[in-house]
């Protein structure tokens, strides 16, 4: 039996999610300690208050990949507001009807990440389709360093496109921001070009 067959992807609610914060941070810490993330136990600390932050949304969604009980792989995202704060962050504004959100329109994809020795199994994948799954939203919007090329790669080759450049946080290095459409009546629009 394959490695990619022996794992479970559970979907979890902001309160069953703050309860496995360890299983979440864990996989976080290893995979954004690598290149070209290199986060450090303090950016990690600070991840995980906004994460506990998130958690209490009634919309939030996780989801979380094992292994004989040990925590594999790991996402988390909501809906965007109506006064979310993501269009503002990129450098150059995109058209009203695109950043326009009311709590269901926009699926915000906050992170995704799959420990080193189980990724290229198709598990950030399954995480993806999980969150997902029951959502009525109709597209998801990320953030994802242009350096993290395998990432960027996989993203692409699901659909997203990117809308953009962003920079999250004050000193933070530009984002690519990607959108995907989940209904063929929603067209990828004014996509950025590479």
């Amino acid at each position: 039996m394959s490695q990619s067959t022996q794992f479970a992807v559970e979907t979890l609610d902001g309160q069953a999610a703050a309860h496995a914060e360890a299983a979440f941070r864990s996989v976080y810490a290893e995979a954004f300690a690598e290149p070209p993330y290199e986060e450090t136990e303090a950016d990690v600390s600070a991840a995980f208050r906004r994460f506990r932050s998130q958690t209490r949304k009634s919309t939030f969604v996780g989801a979380l990949a094992t292994h004989d009980g040990e925590p594999i792989g790991m996402a988390y995202g909501y809906p965007l507001s109506p006064k979310t704060g993501w269009w503002d962050q990129l450098t150059e504004p995109v058209p009203e009807d695109m950043r326009r959100e009311d709590g269901h329109r926009t699926f915000g994809l906050m992170e995704l990440a799959v420990r080193a020795h189980w990724r290229r199994q198709g598990i950030a994948r399954r995480l993806h389709d999980t969150l997902l799954a029951n959502s009525n939203a109709e597209r998801v919007l990320l953030n994802v360093r242009p350096d993290s090329e395998p990432a960027v790669a996989a993203y692409r080759s699901w659909g997203y496109r990117k809308v953009g450049d962003a920079q999250p946080w004050p000193g933070a290095p530009l984002h690519d921001v990607m959108l995907l459409p989940l209904r063929a009546d929603q067209p990828e629009r004014s996509p950025c070009p590479g």
